[in-house]
């Protein structure tokens, strides 16, 4: 199905892709296969964050950070080709994650993302709805009609 826009909530663990023009939607789930999961927070000591001798930037072993899950990112962006605009949304630094990827590695994803903001655990019903919204004041904007 080729659509004009996308709406995408993700997390860690899985992403809710909806694909909508004014007549049609098609909704897909893609589950993470990471087991590497966040432990949340700063719990590991930064070694070298620019604060004293051997400044690496890496975090400790014990760190809070979780690896982007670059396979699953990648199957998002793969479920996105072709659209043309893409709003990206979800509660924590997943969708964060998923633009930069986007950025190195699917510029014609990066390029269609119009925004990332911040949403809870919305319904499909309720992403779409937010996201005409969302567009119809952004095509607005940009003088689309």
């Amino acid at each position: 199905m080729s659509t004009f826009h996308a709406i995408v909530w993700l997390d860690r663990s899985e992403a809710h892709v909806i694909l909508f023009d004014r007549e049609h939607i098609a909704a897909q789930k893609i589950k993470s296969r990471s087991t590497h999961k966040a432990t949340g927070g700063h719990t590991g000591s930064h070694q070298g964050s620019g604060r004293g001798p051997g400044a690496s930037g890496h975090h400790s072993p014990g760190g809070g950070h979780a690896s982007a899950d670059e396979n699953f990112y990648h199957a998002i962006a793969e479920s996105l080709k072709g659209v043309h605009e893409i709003l990206v949304t979800g509660p924590a630094q997943a969708k964060d994650e998923f633009k930069a990827h986007c950025a190195r590695h699917d510029k014609d994803i990066d390029h269609a993302i119009v925004d990332v903001i911040v949403s809870d655990h919305p319904s499909d019903g309720q992403l779409v709805a937010m996201a005409r919204q969302y567009f119809l004041k952004y095509d607005r904007m940009n003088g689309q009609a």
